[in-house]
């Protein structure tokens, strides 16, 4: 009796984390919470599908040569190797990327950060006023036609209409035929319209923090607003902040509508000539696959290390 009761005892004890490897143990979990598994499968599976296959295969073709007619022949390096010694736009594509990237993605990620900041102590009909008057431009089209109008080429745009009315210019200036005006208003247009997603999540997760916590901060020697947002909120809201960071770096990254939409396909002595276009240039029009995969997979590459690297800034928030 004594030896069947330590046998029950033993299998009725509960199996600890450290008595299971890490396959066994995810196993263990996901049946538990096979319920919230189920509901999410429609996402992963379209996730995969749809995305994370896409990038493996673009990876593969990179080291191809294919046009969608005829079977993929492998080159192997061939590809980056005329990317990095033979493409000279494409190099000129690189810097334009991260000349747009080094202005749009932290200026814009600080500026919906401390947009929100500031809509976050409105009142709460305000708040949702202000962020409509905020957002808008993000999710409407309009802003380029508007940009279009202000700095149209011709004496009925309003900029040249104002500098002729003033005698600043005698004559109209091309804005967006000259190479010294595009980029600077690509980049303008795009600050006005970054304040989207990133945005909502930093109002979202200023929504979350407790107010007791400033209590206690000012208990602790917290004395102004600046240390309430370094030691209090942002630490709070680390999740809101690394979403916002991936979205402000795939914005920065593949930037290239809003140049297309105001300055043409390509732009002007291809002065605002990004990774995007190139992209765009070779897959979409030459239907050069195993090419355009490699400059996919040079522009994944630049967004995974962005990515890493704010994550990691990131983390000493607060500290």
């Amino acid at each position: 009796m004594s030896q069947n009761t330590a046998v029950k005892e033993q299998k009725a004890k509960p199996v600890s984390r450290k008595d299971m490897t890490k396959a066994q143990w995810t196993w263990k979990e996901m049946k538990k919470h096979k319920a919230g598994y189920f509901m999410v499968a429609p996402f992963f599976i379209l996730f995969f599908v749809f995305t994370v296959v896409p990038v493996f295969l673009s990876m593969i073709l990179s080291f191809t040569s294919f046009n969608l007619l005829e079977m993929p022949k492998v080159v192997w390096l061939d590809n980056y190797v005329r990317l990095f010694l033979d493409d000279d736009i494409f190099l000129t594509a690189v810097q334009n990327t991260l000349i747009f990237a080094v202005f749009t993605g932290p200026i814009s990620y600080l500026l919906s950060l401390f947009v929100a900041w500031f809509i976050n102590e409105l009142s709460p009909r305000m708040r949702a006023f202000v962020t409509l008057i905020f957002y808008a431009p993000s999710i409407s089209g309009a802003m380029y036609s508007i940009f279009g109008i202000l700095f149209s080429s011709d004496r009925y745009g309003y900029v040249n209409a104002f500098l002729i009315e003033y005698n600043f210019i005698d004559e109209p200036i091309q804005f967006f035929q000259n190479a010294s005006y595009v980029m600077p208003l690509c980049i303008l247009v795009a600050l006005w319209t970054s304040l989207g997603v990133t945005f909502l999540s930093f109002i979202a997760g200023l929504q979350t923090v407790d107010a007791s916590l400033y209590e206690a901060g000012a208990i602790d020697g917290i004395r102004n607003r600046w240390q309430e947002l370094w030691y209090i909120t942002l630490p709070t809201m680390k999740e809101q902040l690394m979403f916002g960071a991936v979205m402000s770096i795939t914005g920065s990254f593949g930037f290239g509508g809003i140049v297309t939409a105001l300055a043409g396909f390509p732009s002007v002595d291809y002065c605002a000539w990004t990774i995007m276009h190139h992209l765009e240039d070779y897959g979409g029009q030459r239907f050069e696959v195993g090419y355009s995969s490699a400059i996919a997979t040079i522009l994944f590459i630049m967004m995974i290390t962005s990515n890493m690297l704010i994550k990691k800034l990131l983390s000493k928030v607060g500290q």
